[in-house]
């Protein structure tokens, strides 16, 4: 742990004292370093905890989000070096810093098995989120994206705060390894409902689920393109992870509780799917997909089998590769027509052609065509899900006709038709942004010949 940890918090003083020439591909190259030495805790132990400390410690559910963390902090760099250009040098500085502080703050919130600290590190992660977005969107919108963002968090947080206090005072630790051996029963009261409702509230408005999303699209159209790749690739995962992990604990829940967060996860996979098909701004569709993704993970972690968990976090993996990697083009786009409406943008495929076989892959990827690993995720959630009661392939039947309609109608529209005539020539596609697809889509590739990696069976 120490190994990753170390080289992370001198990532700040790297952008901080690295000179201007430098800056980029010194803070690149460090935190690509860090992400191939993260890749180790892939390798799976006989134990059920690795690397165990006295309030850290990564087991199956945890250390595939690790490794995603520690590998998307160069991705977030590298893609926003164009936008970044013309800023003074301090501004730069000051911007890497800010992701690059995000970072140890998110290892500690998946890694820490006390659950203060985690919710400490969970919170603590809203702070650099605020920053990027409010000091470095693109419109004056952003400010009131803040607050949504805000406000959301830290008022679905209160309660959890609470009842994590009251946990204390019942049991007397909050070490997650002791909470297994003696689990906190809630009781069949109403202190008990409302406990557990407050204890996955926090991470049901992070996820999002369905009817708690109104911040999301917000917070990502009005973000540059490191704060959409953060939120859709790593901030999302903090609430899968934090339902995973409560779930596990609070087991068994009530079950007239969780019936209301399955139909609303499930109904709103297909409501943002029908949202994506009349969205006219190109982020805000990228967006409520993640919406819709999320809402699959939430009902897979709600029915708490081995099957649904190991379907969640592979689907948390894969849309956080996918959804940055469709982020990332959208950015490429916006930053040569300056322009995110959809009929402002099509039919760039004549202008942009490699471009365009990166739109194919990334979409292909989104809508789960085999070979990917959103396929397998999707079909064990599925299978997890029929198989717990029937009729909800229903939902995810049409969810995923939806999934495949909205990502047909968003590449076509981008890259087919006819090109709008105020487009007469743009900028060629370069080796960065190549560069930057491939990191997206390779782990996508290379992950399906060994998925066990990533699949989670809790201990």
């Amino acid at each position: 742990m120490l190994k990753i940890l170390l080289p992370t918090l001198l990532l700040p003083p790297t952008a901080l004292l690295s000179p201007a020439k430098f800056l980029w591909i010194n803070t690149t190259t460090h935190s690509l370093l860090i992400a191939l030495l993260s890749l180790h805790w892939l390798l799976p132990t006989y134990y059920p905890n690795k690397i165990l400390t006295q309030w850290t410690g990564m087991d199956q559910i945890s250390s595939p989000l690790l490794t995603l963390t520690c590998w998307l902090l160069p991705l977030m760099i590298l893609a926003s070096q164009n936008h970044l250009q013309h800023e003074p040098a301090p501004r730069k500085r000051i911007f890497i810093l800010t992701l690059t502080l995000t970072q140890p703050l998110i290892i500690l919130a998946f890694s820490a098995t006390e659950l203060m600290l985690f919710y400490i590190s969970f919170e603590a992660t809203l702070i650099p989120t605020l920053a990027l977005i409010t000091r470095w969107g693109s419109q004056p919108d952003r400010l009131s994206a803040g607050i949504y963002l805000m406000f959301y968090t830290l008022i679905s947080s209160l309660p959890l705060l609470i009842t994590i206090l009251a946990l204390h005072s019942q049991i007397g630790t909050l070490h997650l390894l002791m909470m297994k051996l003696n689990h906190p029963t809630m009781p069949h009261s109403w202190t008990g409902l409302l406990s557990t409702l407050a204890l996955l509230l926090a991470f049901m408005v992070k996820a999002p689920l369905y009817g708690l999303h109104l911040w999301l699209p917000k917070a990502h159209v009005e973000a540059p393109i490191a704060g959409s790749m953060l939120l859709a690739a790593l901030l999302l995962k903090l609430g899968g992870y934090g339902i995973m992990r409560m779930t596990l604990l609070m087991n068994p829940l009530l079950s007239h509780l969780y019936y209301p967060f399955i139909t609303l996860a499930l109904w709103g996979a297909l409501m943002t799917g029908s949202i994506c098909l009349r969205q006219i701004d190109l982020k805000s569709l990228i967006a409520y997909s993640s919406v819709s993704h999320m809402g699959l993970v939430i009902a897979a972690s709600m029915i708490q089998t081995p099957w649904s968990f190991s379907g969640a976090m592979i689907l948390m993996i894969s849309h956080g590769l996918t959804s940055s990697m469709l982020f990332c083009l959208a950015n490429t786009n916006y930053e040569r027509t300056h322009s995110r409406i959809l009929l402002m943008t099509r039919g760039l495929q004549p202008l942009l052609p490699l471009m365009a076989t990166w739109w194919l892959l990334a979409n292909l990827t989104n809508m789960a065509l085999p070979p990917t690993t959103n396929l397998m995720a999707e079909l064990t959630i599925m299978t997890a899900l029929f198989n717990w009661s029937t009729p909800t392939i229903i939902l995810t039947g049409t969810a995923t006709l939806m999934t495949a309609l909205y990502t047909l109608y968003l590449l076509l529209t981008t890259q087919r038709g006819t090109t709008p005539t105020h487009i007469t020539r743009l900028q060629n596609s370069n080796t960065r942004e190549h560069l930057l697809m491939t990191l997206h889509i390779l782990p996508l590739i290379l992950l399906i010949l060994k998925p066990d990696l990533m699949s989670s069976m809790p201990q």
